[in-house]
């Protein structure tokens, strides 16, 4: 009996103590990310001279679309050295590299002072981190999946968005303190916005540490396959119809998280015209809403079914986007917006809960992490990369109202993709652990 418990007691220090790791880790590498586009209000002119505001976001957002161009890269590359070399040496390395791209970016000098040099210079550290955040991804959802209790699996991936979402919310406080306790909005635009990226950095490297010391999950431990086949892309092609579940599934979702987590705050300054603060204030409140609604949505996939959770999800985002937009883009009331923002983002947990899992689920051992992370990092770069330049490329050809159907005939498609594939709860590839 004493023995039995003394493994319990060790399962849950084991769940704990990765759990925490891996998350700890991911809220750091999505800050970094997120920290770009946050303070683009801000560092915008710094980098492009430009008396036009839409013009302005239109260049900076195609520099952020850049660096997902980059993450099938870091999808490939993090991916092949997770199922080569495990999912802890890894998440380490992801670290290290968003570190390096937020440093750049904390230092490199403006348009007035090197011209030319000083977007080129911020392009190559977007590069950075979008290979970074590209292997971030597919490692992290591994890592979760991997550890995770059969009974639990919907909740324990909903962590991966979790601290996602923390991430984000913890660069919207950074750019709340700042702007209404401690810089003026001319100085957050002068030199204010590099604040962020210094943050990041010290603590992306902090994050190493933790990291070093993360036990490495048992599927991958126990995994016997030859080298030659872990994590290589010949072996990934083995299995084309998971690959374009993942792509299919992914489309909709993306764009839906992008805009509603990413664009909603631009959005709300430059077409409903809420100031900077209120539409900080506003994107902090809603992603609280998001990022609580992540365990809830976990918990009822592990009673109902992820497929089903996925059909709802996909039924309800095509059906209710559109109207939400429109309101939200006629309205000018704080409590209105931030109800209509939370909506959005309580439908769409219901998909980003169990993200992780349901494409972790998809494949085995030797070509989990790479299977995970390349496929969905193409289609995070083709159509999440993009959806807020598209946005503003439609608004700038005045017709706001496309964008809103471009989301949801992105929503069709992932609908349409979740009623054709197999019940994830009946045939998983994932492993049942013993912790």
């Amino acid at each position: 009996m004493k023995q039995a418990e003394a493994q319990v007691v060790d399962a849950r220090k084991f769940r704990f103590k990765s759990v925490l790791g891996g998350s700890i880790g991911n809220l750091v590498e999505w800050y970094d990310w997120y920290a770009y586009s946050v303070f683009a209000l801000y560092f915008s002119s710094a980098f492009f001279p430009n008396d036009d505001e839409t013009s302005q976001l239109l260049n900076t957002a195609g520099i952020f679309a850049i660096g997902f161009l980059m993450r099938p890269i870091g999808g490939w590359l993090m991916g092949a050295y997770a199922d080569k070399k495990g999912r802890k040496a890894a998440l380490t390395l992801s670290v290290l590299i968003m570190s390096a791209g937020s440093l750049a970016i904390t230092f490199v000098p403006d348009y007035h002072h090197i011209g030319i040099a000083a977007p080129i210079i911020l392009v190559l550290a977007r590069l950075f981190q979008g290979i970074s955040i590209g292997g971030e991804y597919g490692t992290a959802a591994t890592y979760l999946s991997e550890i995770a209790p059969r009974r639990h699996r919907g909740f324990y991936s909903s962590f991966q968005y979790i601290t996602t979402t923390c991430g984000q919310i913890l660069a919207l406080i950074v750019l709340l303190l700042l702007q209404r306790y401690f810089l003026t909005t001319t100085q957050l635009g002068s030199w204010g916005w590099r604040i962020p990226f210094g943050i990041g950095a010290v603590l992306a490297l902090s994050t190493i540490y933790l990291r070093r010391n993360l036990p490495e999950t048992t599927s991958f431990v126990k995994e016997k396959v030859a080298e030659s086949k872990r994590g290589t892309v010949k072996e990934l092609l083995k299995y084309p119809k998971e690959t374009a579940i993942i792509v299919g599934f992914t489309i909709g979702t993306t764009v839906a998280f992008y805009t509603f987590t990413t664009y909603i705050q631009k959005f709300l300054v430059n077409t409903a015209k809420f100031s900077k603060a209120d539409s900080t204030l506003i994107t902090l409140i809603v992603l609280v809403v998001f990022m609580l609604a992540q365990p809830v949505s976990g918990i009822i996939s592990d009673k109902i079914g992820r497929k089903r959770v996925m059909i709802i999800y996909g039924m309800v985002s095509m059906v209710a986007t559109v109207p939400i937009m429109m309101a939200l883009s006629a309205t000018h009331n704080f409590w209105t917006a931030t109800l209509l923002i939370s909506l959005a983002l309580v439908i769409l947990s219901l998909c980003t809960s169990i993200s992780a899992i349901i494409k972790a689920e998809l494949f085995p051992v030797n070509i989990r992490t790479l299977g995970v992370s390349l496929p969905y990092a193409l289609t995070v770069a083709i159509f999440g990369g993009t959806a807020e330049t598209v946005a503003l490329t439609f608004k700038k050809w005045g017709h706001n109202n496309w964008f809103f159907w471009y989301i949801a005939v992105c929503s069709l498609i992932s609908l349409v993709v979740s009623l054709v594939i197999p019940d994830p709860d009946k045939t998983s590839r994932l492993e049942d652990n013993q912790y």
